[in-house]
């Protein structure tokens, strides 16, 4: 079974008091309306895992789903919506800052971006917030498939550069549509949860 497909709904939370105790995560966050549901439910291969809507900023809570095997999956709240309340979205962004810069049991950052429109300003703050942790960030650069083949490449290579000195930053394509590059994510993310696992048994 590949490492996403048995995926299930955990429990929600608005609390960073409420996160679990236990467990290894892996968080999932971006831009509002970026793809990040539809990213999850493609990699899952389930219809409506975590909730799609065409109105940005429905996230407004930490959804966490199980893997399995002390291994978890953490939906954040979409960010950057100008429309979402001037009260939920700073209750949102200090949620994700704190989240992000203190969560110990927190192995990696899957940012999700819309291919056409990658690095907003918001990106780059979440990016802020988070590299220094050292842990390592994987861009997923969502709605390829709404592009040329020759804009995906200019995209990818774009992102690409813009990284290309930090060895903890990695970046691909994806297409929820295509169900493109899901066997590079789940390389990705499996390399980091085995990682781990195998520095707290001492690499034995």
């Amino acid at each position: 079974m590949s490492l996403f497909r048995g995926l299930k709904f955990l429990t929600t939370v608005n609390d960073l008091r409420q996160l679990p105790q236990e467990g290894l995560e892996v968080a999932f966050a971006g831009r509002s309306n970026a793809g990040k549901s539809s990213a999850i439910n493609t990699l899952a291969d389930h219809t409506r895992l975590a909730f799609v809507s065409k109105t940005p900023g429905r996230t407004q809570h930490i959804n966490y789903f199980d893997f399995g095997g002390d291994r978890r999956l953490v939906d954040l709240p979409g960010y950057g919506y100008a429309e979402v309340p001037a009260a939920v979205r700073a209750h949102w962004e200090k949620l994700l800052g704190q989240y992000l810069m203190t969560r110990q049991n927190l192995i990696g950052l899957v940012l999700i971006m819309d291919a056409r429109r990658p690095l907003t300003e918001r990106d780059r703050n979440m990016l802020d917030w988070f590299r220094p942790t050292g842990k390592p960030v994987h861009c997923l650069l969502t709605k390829a498939d709404k592009l040329s083949r020759q804009a995906q490449t200019a995209a990818l290579r774009a992102v690409e550069k813009e990284f290309e000195e930090d060895s903890l930053i990695t970046v691909q394509l994806f297409s929820s549509l295509k169900k493109q590059g899901v066997e590079t994510i789940e390389e990705i993310v499996g390399g980091w949860f085995s990682a781990v696992e195998y520095q707290s048994t001492g690499g034995l």
